[in-house]
C-alpha cells in the first residue's frame, strides 16, 4: 500500500511540472486563418459518360459565386459557413447520350478573386452503324403516261449497282455516302396504249433485289356502250342540285327559306337550262310536314309546293329527280333511323311502315307524271353518326336494302306512270366504298338505278384543309387523277359494262378565291377532270350547289335559286363543267384534259 501512494505522488509531480512548463497562449481556442484565395477541393472533374456526381469543397475569403452551368450540370447553391470559410456544391451531371465528348468551364468567384472548374464528359461509344443487309424504300414506282421520273434509295454495306435496265429508262444515282445510294429511274413519254414495266436488279456484293418500274399508258377513251345504263347516264347528262333549299330544315321542320336561300322561280330552272344543264335534282326533306302514325299523312301545303317546283323544272324541260333528304337520322334524331332499325327489328319494321306511307303519297301525288320524273329513296343514310361503317357492315346494309325494296314496292304499287318510271337508290352513306354492299332491289320494271355521291379526295373539296391544289401539277395529291380515274373506271365495268345503271347524285368542290390565281386554277382542273371521267364512263353527275355566298369550306355557289343567273364567280367554273360533259373528241378528251393541267 505505501508503495502504491509513493507512486502516486510522483505521478501527480511530473504531471504538475508539465503544466507548468505550457505556454499561455496553448489555453486559446484555435481560430482559422482568413483565406487569401479561391481554394477547391478538386480543380476539374471528369464525369463518367452514363453520368455522376461529386461534391466540391469551395474554400474562399467571402461567400463565392457561381458562373452558370450548362444544362447537363447541374449545382444547386450550398451554405457557406463564415467560420471555416468553406461552402460545399453537389455537382451532378447528366448521362451524356451523344457519341460526342463534352466540356464546360464553370468559374468560382469571391470578391476579385477566382478560379475554374473544369468538368468533362466522354460520349457514348458509336455503334457500328454498317448495314448488315441490303433493303429498298421501296420495291415499286410508278412513272406517269406524260413522262417522269421515281427514286429509289438503296441502303447497303456495299456500293450497289443495278442491271436489266429496258432502253425506255434512263438510270442515274448519287455516290455511295453513309451506305445509301438514291437511283432515279427518268422515262420520256409512254405513247402506247399499253402500260409498260420492268423489274430491275439490284445488288452489292452478295447482296441481290429488285425494283419494279412501271410506266401508265396513254389513256385510251372506252366504248360507248349501246346498254340500257350508258344510255340512261347519256340521257340525264350533267346534273345541279338544288340544295339547302327544299331540303332546310330548322327545329325538325323542313323550310323552303329556312338556310337562306330564296323560293325557287320559273326563272330558277329555265335560267338552269339555258346554261347546259340536262337535269336536276330536288332535295327534299318531309320531316315538320309528316301526321302520326299509321296514315303519316303529309301536309298539303308542302306537297303542293314541292308539285310547284317540279312543274317549273318540267316546264324548262329538266330531268328531274325528288328524294327524301335531311330525314335520315346522323344522331340527330330523325326518322329514319337506321341505328335504331339495325339493333331493334321492331323499329326496323316501323320505319319501314313509315316509309311505304311516305313514298306512296309521293307516288300518287306524281302518278300522272311521266319519265322525265325520277324518285330517289333517301339521301345518305348512316348508323347513328358513322360515316365510315366500323362493324357489323353487312347488317347495316342489309337494313338499306331492306328499306329501298320498302320504297320500289311503295312507288310501282302506287298507280299510273309510277308501273314504269325510272327510281334511284343510293347504299350507306351514298359512299362508293358500300356499293359493292348495295343490291339492285326486285323491280319489275327493271329500271332502278344505284347512287352514289363523290367528294374525293375530302381534304380538297369540302373538308376543313381545304388544300390550295390537287393533280399531278400541283402538290397536294399528285396522284388525284389517277384515284378519280380508278374509281369512275371500277364503276363503269362492275355497273355499266354489265347492265346497271348508276349515277352520281352528288359531287362539287367549295368554291376557291377567284382573285388568287394558283387555287382558282386548279379548283377549274378538278371541277373539269370529275366531270370529263365521269363523261367518259358513262357516269351521269350532278353538281351540289347549296346557294352559299362566299369562298372557303362548305360554299357552293353557282346559280342563285331564284333567278337562275350566275352568282358572283359561277360562270366559269359551270362553263368548264358543261363543256367537260358536252364536247368530246379526240382534241378534247380525259387525257387532253389532263395535258392542260395547271402549270406555275
Amino acid at each position: 500500500m505505501k508503495h502504491f501512494v509513493k507512486s502516486f505522488l510522483g505521478t501527480l509531480t511530473i504531471i504538475s511540472v508539465l503544466c507548468c512548463c505550457a505556454k499561455p497562449e496553448d489555453n486559446k481556442n484555435e481560430e482559422t486563418a482568413v483565406p487569401t484565395d479561391i481554394i477547391l477541393s478538386q480543380e476539374s472533374y471528369e464525369a463518367p459518360q452514363a453520368g455522376g456526381a461529386i461534391t466540391l469543397t469551395v474554400t474562399a475569403p467571402s461567400r463565392p459565386t457561381v458562373s452558370a452551368a450548362p444544362a447537363w450540370i447541374t449545382m444547386p447553391d450550398g451554405t457557406y459557413n463564415s467560420k471555416t470559410y468553406k461552402i460545399s456544391y453537389n455537382v451532378k451531371v447528366a448521362e451524356n447520350t451523344s457519341t460526342d465528348g463534352r466540356s464546360a468551364t464553370i468559374t468560382i468567384k469571391a470578391g476579385s478573386l477566382s478560379k475554374d472548374f473544369k468538368v468533362t464528359q466522354p460520349g457514348k461509344e458509336a455503334q457500328d452503324s454498317t448495314p448488315k443487309e441490303m433493303t429498298l424504300d421501296k420495291h415499286a414506282v410508278t412513272i406517269r403516261q406524260a413522262g417522269g421520273q421515281a427514286s429509289v434509295i438503296v441502303t447497303s454495306p456495299l456500293e450497289a449497282a443495278v442491271a436489266d435496265v429496258p432502253e425506255w429508262l434512263e438510270v442515274s444515282n448519287t455516290s455511295f455516302k453513309n451506305y445509301k445510294m438514291k437511283f432515279t429511274f427518268k422515262a420520256p413519254e409512254n405513247d402506247s396504249y399499253d402500260e409498260r414495266s420492268a423489274t430491275i436488279k439490284v445488288s452489292a456484293g452478295s447482296f441481290t433485289d429488285q425494283i419494279t418500274v412501271t410506266q401508265e399508258a396513254k389513256f385510251k377513251d372506252p366504248d360507248a356502250i349501246d346498254n340500257t345504263a350508258w344510255n340512261r347516264g347519256m340521257e340525264l347528262g350533267l346534273g345541279w342540285n338544288m340544295g339547302n333549299h327544299m331540303d332546310a330544315i330548322n327545329n325538325g321542320v323542313s323550310s323552303e327559306t329556312a338556310w337562306g336561300n330564296p323560293k325557287a322561280t320559273q326563272a330558277t330552272f329555265t335560267g338552269l337550262k339555258a346554261k347546259g344543264f340536262s337535269s336536276v335534282r330536288i332535295p327534299i326533306t318531309w320531316a315538320g310536314h309528316i301526321g302520326a302514325a299509321p296514315d303519316y299523312k303529309i301536309e298539303d301545303a308542302w306537297m303542293n309546293r314541292v308539285a310547284e317546283i317540279v312543274g317549273y323544272a318540267k316546264t324548262a324541260g329538266l330531268n328531274v329527280i325528288i328524294n327524301t333528304h335531311h330525314d335520315e337520322d346522323h344522331g340527330d334524331g330523325m326518322w329514319q333511323n337506321l341505328k335504331g332499325a339495325v339493333d331493334s327489328e321492331s323499329v326496323n319494321t316501323k320505319v319501314k311502315e313509315e316509309i311505304s306511307a311516305v313514298w306512296t303519297q309521293i307516288a300518287v301525288k306524281f302518278k300522272d307524271e311521266g319519265d322525265y320524273l325520277m324518285m330517289e329513296s333517301f339521301n345518305e343514310l348512316i348508323y347513328g353518326d358513322e360515316w365510315y361503317s366500323s362493324s357489323n357492315t353487312q347488317k347495316k346494309c342489309n337494313v338499306i336494302n331492306e328499306w329501298n325494296q320498302a320504297f320500289v314496292d311503295a312507288v310501282r304499287a302506287a298507280g299510273g306512270n309510277n308501273a314504269t318510271r325510272w327510281l334511284g337508290v343510293p347504299g350507306y352513306a351514298a359512299s362508293p366504298n358500300y356499293l359493292t354492299y348495295l343490291t339492285v332491289p326486285n323491280d319489275p320494271e327493271g329500271k332502278t338505278m344505284l347512287a352514289f355521291h363523290c367528294y374525293d379526295p375530302y381534304d380538297y373539296t369540302i373538308g376543313a384543309a381545304q388544300l390550295a391544289d390537287w393533280g399531278h401539277t400541283g402538290s397536294a395529291y399528285t396522284n388525284g387523277e389517277n384515284e378519280i380515274k380508278k374509281l369512275f373506271k371500277g364503276i363503269y365495268e362492275n355497273y355499266i359494262a354489265k347492265d346497271i345503271p348508276i349515277y352520281m347524285g352528288e359531287f362539287g368542290c367549295s368554291m376557291r378565291d377567284k382573285n388568287a390565281p394558283y387555287s382558282w386554277a386548279f379548283y377549274l382542273y378538278y371541277l373539269e377532270y370529275v366531270v370529263k371521267c365521269a363523261r367518259t364512263y358513262g357516269i351521269a353527275p350532278f353538281l351540289w350547289d347549296n346557294g352559299a355566298e362566299g369562298v372557303g369550306r362548305e360554299k357552293h355557289p353557282y346559280i342563285n335559286h331564284g333567278t337562275g343567273d350566275y352568282m358572283a364567280t359561277g360562270k366559269e367554273p359551270v362553263e368548264t363543267m358543261v363543256k367537260a360533259w358536252s364536247v368530246h373528241s379526240n382534241d378534247y378528251n380525259l387525257q387532253t384534259v389532263y395535258d392542260s393541267a395547271p402549270v406555275f
